[in-house]
Parts: C-alpha cells; structure tokens; sequence
C-alpha cells in the first residue's frame, strides 16, 4: 500500500514541479509509509525518502518502514524543523512542499529560516489519494465495520435503566477489543435521554431511565481502518413520537442510501436526504451535514453538506448519518458506512436499523 502511495505523491511531485515534500499529519504520513507510531514526519525527494522521529521509534521504524533512511531529530540537529531545513539543503532542493493546513507557525518558521528551498504551501495532496480506497483498504474497512456491527448485538443485554453512560461506553469498546479491534480505539458516543440531541455528546455518570433513547455513535479500528456506525434504541416501550421520529430517520437514510452511486454530487446527496423532513416540524432540528468519507480518519474527504461540491466516485467509502436533534427532548441517529460503487452504494454496516425496544 505504501509503495502505491509513494508512487503517487511523486507523480504528483514532477506534475508540480516539486523538488521535495514535507509530510507532517500523522495519518498521512502513516498513509504514506505504513508506519503505526508516534513522532514522525517524511521528507521525500524524487530520489530520497527521509523519517524524521526521535530514539524513541527508530527501531520500530526500522522494521516497519526498512526503505526509508531514518533521521533521529534528536541527535543531528536538535529539532524536527532543523532537521527537514538540514535534509532540504543537504540534498540541493530548490523547493520544499508542505501542508499548509497542518504545519504550524513556528515549524514553518523555523524551516524558513534555515534553509534555502522555497517553501510551497499545498493542501488535501495525500487526502484527495486517500479517498480512492483499493482492495486492501476495503477489506480492513470490511472488518472494522463487522466488529462494530457485532458489538452492538453484544452491549444491548447491558442497556438497562440504572446503567451509566460512562460503563456502556467502556463495555462497548471492550467488546469492539475483544471482537478483533486494534487496542486503540478512538472517542465513542453514547448518550442518554434528552442528552441524545447532543450530535456529539461525552458519555457522563448520567444513568439510563426507562423511555430513554439510547444513542451510540462509534467504531473501531483494525490495521488502522476506522468503521463508524450509529444506532439509536429505546430502554422501555417507545412513545409514539419516539416511534414517529425513527420512522421518518429511518426514511432519510433508505432514500440517500438509494440516491448514490458514482458520480452523483454530494450536495445533491445532501438534499435528498432532508425530503422525508421537509414539510413537517423537523426541518429545523436536523443538522445540514449528513456524511463523510472514512478510512484512516474518521472525518476524511469528501463530505455531504449543501456547500460541498464533490462528485462521487467509485470505492469511495462515505457514511450516510442524517439524523434530527431536538433540544429538551432528545435525538435519533442512524448511520451507515457505505462502499459507492458504479452503480450504487454497498452498506457495509450490517446491524439491524429497525427501532429496539428493551
């Protein structure tokens, strides 16, 4: 994977003219080289590539990344923008890309300072790769999506009134652990009772009641590839607003699930998705962004909202989470991870979307 990776940034690289390419976002530079750790950066040259870490990670960088010539920042020059600024002169270049949308003040500074390339600014390169999933990214996005979909049958004999958020949310990552996750999982959602109309509420000691909506929003890793799902059930026998509520959630998804495809716009997607609601009450308690893309993030390009201007393409992998959200009273949340495919889109979470009364 990191060589097809490579291979693209460096065609991207004499497209543009670049002499050489400063990596520092950790997902991409893990998207680049397949390394796992942390304090890393890539200087790239059309002949060289450079990891830049310090004495904590150089042997695990020797074993994961074993072509790449490992710099410790630490022992030659003292500093990691020192260190790209001794690298960049070193090698003679007379440019130095970086991302501008990461790269902070002082580094770019600091880099500035030192060195005699000419810094060029460039934004979303390794992103706009990184949305085009291949076969092995697609088959760890597959069974990141399976553990979590597994994990939901698993904590639903654990949702009781008297439960806290708090032991839900850790019982829910333990489950995800033992299913086959990576032993990194990131921030889960799950929230109770009217807490339920926060979009992204924190698990608190707040105990489920009965007639509460439950609302879980989460996922997992595995090699890296993050799943993210959300289902929304009820402690108890649901209301008929609650049932009323789900139902049209329920809408909102099938109809933008049944709208994609490659190339339809993510704009178009977004509206599709609000026709259930249009009309009634609700129109103003959904929030007007409804999916994103995922893979080694989990808010990763493109995105569906009114403003986004992308066109859909094949082995893109998006979620579909319209939801409605109703300060005081609570919210419901069904989402999805989608694979789009020529001639529609694959869920690849496969958990029950019907409404769960415990």
């Amino acid at each position: 994977m990191s060589q097809i990776a490579e291979e693209k940034l460096r065609k991207y690289m004499e497209e543009q003219k670049l002499d050489g390419f400063f990596i520092s976002r950790p997902v991409n530079v893990k998207y680049i080289s397949s390394y796992t750790g942390e304090d890393s950066y890539l200087l790239i040259t059309q002949k060289a590539k450079y990891f830049i870490t310090d004495p904590r990670y150089t042997e695990q960088v020797s074993i994961e990344c074993p072509d790449y010539t490992i710099v410790d920042w630490r022992a030659e020059i003292g500093s990691v923008p020192g260190t790209a600024a001794f690298l960049a002169n070193q090698d003679h270049l007379k440019n130095l890309a970086f991302e501008a949308d990461h790269l902070t003040v002082d580094i770019y500074q600091h880099i500035q300072e030192k060195t005699k390339a000419e810094l060029v600014p460039e934004t979303n390169v390794v992103e706009e790769f990184r949305m085009h999933k291949n076969p092995q990214e697609l088959e760890y996005l597959r069974a990141s999506c399976e553990i979590a979909a597994r994990a939901y049958e698993q904590i639903q004999k654990d949702i009781r009134p008297g439960v806290t958020e708090k032991e839900l949310a850790a019982n829910l990552s333990r489950y995800m652990v033992l299913n086959g996750s990576d032993t990194m999982p990131y921030g889960n959602i799950l929230i109770s009772g009217a807490r339920t109309s926060l979009l992204h509420g924190i698990p608190s000691a707040k105990a489920v009641e009965y007639g509460d909506f439950v609302l879980m929003d989460y996922g997992c890793q595995y090699h890296g590839y993050l799943s993210d799902m959300t289902r929304t059930l009820v402690v108890g026998k649901a209301t008929p607003e609650q049932k009323h509520v789900y139902e049209l959630e329920q809408q909102m998804v099938a109809d933008t699930e049944a709208f994609l495809k490659a190339g339809v716009s993510s704009r178009d997607a977004y509206y599709v998705s609000r026709k259930a609601i249009e009309g009634t009450k609700y129109l103003d308690y959904h929030y007007p962004s409804m999916g994103h893309g995922i893979g080694m993030f989990v808010h990763e390009m493109p995105f569906m909202s009114p403003k986004s201007e992308y066109i859909l393409a094949e082995n893109t992998v998006m979620t579909v989470e319209p939801g409605i959200y109703i300060p005081g009273w609570g919210g419901v949340r069904i989402e999805d991870t989608t694979l789009i495919t020529k001639d529609g889109c694959e869920n690849l979470t496969n958990a029950t979307k019907e409404l769960i009364e415990l």
